[in-house]
């Protein structure tokens, strides 16, 4: 049975991160499983995913009030966040609860060292208030598109978790803040399929559907009499209102055209809009340069590729081969 499965720190220390996907793969017949939140969370510490291990050891303290660990796993892991004060906290619950665990002891100094520290420093500042974080969503026939609109998020700092029924992800915000989100899907997903994007402007977690059926809503519990096929024409999101989805994709295409990009990247990047955007006579006349060159010339000038052939014209450091 799954729920005699352990895994224990051994186990997690020898390899973390083939100990992270076993965990992965049990909390999705058991999410609730409060012990398997906590060793996930310290897999996630030793990877150094200190949001990730935040979110789920709080979750393991939810489910499991009185588990000493999950206070200890949280501290630690807010603790490498600079929370000083949260994982102070934390600490301090999880003492009360097990006084014989001499580790709440010493992380309780560190915290209070800390704490010391920066406001000697002057580094313990009144922040302002962070704008609420909203989420939309919408669907294809194979996908379902969650959206967070959060702008400059670090590339590091987002940790999403597919289970087969929901999904779990910790943002840290432009702020330094860090925000949550915890979906109980309508319908099953599969994981292992499923992935996330970071942008400029948001952080999109595409999930890949079971089957294409169309989602009448984000979460609940899904019922086969429920089931509809999938209309491309109909899109249902978390909103009260409708919601013009051709104007939207067009939006998203457009924040991804304006990514800054850099090198050969941007480079080829530009080449791609001239030839999306260009005239006939302008794709006609890459194509051919191109192709006759040997991948040496491209030329939007329909009106003099399209009379000659266009020789290969290699940079001045490269010698031109012919096969």
């Amino acid at each position: 049975m799954a729920t005699e499965r352990s895994f224990p720190d051994s186990f997690i220390d020898e390899d973390p991160q083939k100990a992270l996907e076993a965990l992965n793969e049990a909390l999705q017949g058991d999410s609730d499983n409060a012990e398997w939140l906590c060793q996930r969370a310290y897999a996630h510490i030793l990877l150094k995913n200190y949001s990730c291990a935040a979110s789920d050891a709080k979750k393991a303290q939810q489910l499991q009030p009185s588990l000493p660990l999950a206070f200890m796993r949280t501290g630690i892991a807010e603790y490498h966040l600079n929370h000083y004060e949260s994982a102070h906290a934390a600490f301090t619950q999880g003492h009360q609860m097990d006084v014989s665990d001499k580790a709440f002891e010493i992380w309780i100094k560190r915290c209070e060292e800390m704490m010391r520290e920066t406001t000697q420093n002057g580094s313990v500042k009144m922040r302002p208030a962070v704008p609420p974080v909203k989420y939309d969503w919408y669907q294809t026939e194979s996908q379902v598109i969650v959206t967070v609109m959060a702008k400059n998020v670090p590339k590091d700092g987002v940790c999403v978790n597919f289970m087969e029924k929901e999904l779990s992800a910790t943002i840290q915000l432009a702020s330094g803040e860090h925000y949550n989100l915890h979906l109980h899907l309508l319908h099953s997903i599969i994981p292992q399929q499923s992935n996330f994007k970071i942008l400029t402007t948001k952080v999109e977690m595409k999930m890949k559907k079971t089957d294409a059926i169309r989602w009448e809503k984000l979460e609940g519990e899904g019922h086969e009499s429920n089931i509809k096929h999938f209309n491309p024409n109909q899109y249902p999101s978390s909103s009260h209102y409708t919601r013009k989805w051709d104007k939207m994709v067009v939006d998203i295409s457009e924040e991804e055209k304006n990514e800054k990009l850099e090198g050969d990247a941007a480079l080829n990047k530009l080449f791609q809009q001239i030839y999306t955007d260009g005239s006939d006579e302008v794709k006609r006349a890459m194509n051919k340069s191109f192709m006759e060159s040997g991948g040496t010339v491209l030329s939007t000038n329909w009106k003099d590729v399209g009379k000659r052939k266009v020789d290969a014209s290699p940079p001045d450091d490269v010698e031109l081969k012919k096969y």
